[in-house]
């Protein structure tokens, strides 16, 4: 009977273990899945923060390149007023040569200012029309040149920093239009 008991003891002990081996187990499965949970959390967090700043650079790398923007475009007009002043006053007119040598280096001077800031003047004549930097403000016949060619510029246009300030305001070739055959021709 000791026997029968030390053997019933035996089992109920072992029960006890493989229960209690059931609960480590299961204890452990819990925490590896939360530990799981809080590193993928981690990484996460992680690349969160890299792609906040990486947006604060590209956003500081913006405002440095385009700060010019506004103020560039409002110096524009003073370039497009000294380029006619040249335009009209003739070169051959010797009361008006001092003057024209000044706008002529104010104008290098201005420019050489713009250059060193990335501003670039935009000046397409006789090259195909670009929606995407021009401006067409007339269409003209021409069998001199290709269709949708450049003729006349109005106004330059300029970028900064490879983005368009103001589109280049030009005139672009068409084809000539077949002729009507007069009255004489038909008959």
């Amino acid at each position: 009977m000791a026997d029968e008991q030390n053997l019933d003891a035996q089992a109920q002990d072992q029960a006890a273990e493989a229960g209690a081996g059931d609960e480590l187990t299961t204890r452990v499965q819990v925490l590896e899945e939360q530990l799981a949970a809080a590193q993928d959390q981690s990484l996460r967090v992680a690349a969160d923060l890299q792609n906040v700043r990486r947006r604060a650079e590209q956003d500081v790398e913006k405002a440095h390149k385009f700060a010019l923007e506004k103020f560039a475009g409002d110096l524009l007009p003073i370039i497009d007023s000294l380029e006619r002043g040249l335009d009209l006053s003739s070169p051959d007119d010797e009361s008006i040569r001092p003057m024209r040598e000044g706008i002529e280096l104010t104008l290098k001077m201005f420019q050489d200012t713009l250059k060193r800031y990335q501003l670039e003047a935009i000046d397409p004549h006789g090259q195909p029309f670009s929606a995407d930097q021009h401006q067409a403000m007339a269409m003209q016949e021409s069998a001199d040149v290709e269709p949708n060619t450049v003729l006349k510029v109005f106004q330059k246009g300029y970028q900064l920093n490879g983005r368009l300030l103001r589109p280049a305001m030009v005139v672009v070739s068409k084809a000539p239009s077949p002729a009507t055959p007069s009255i004489n021709e038909q008959a």
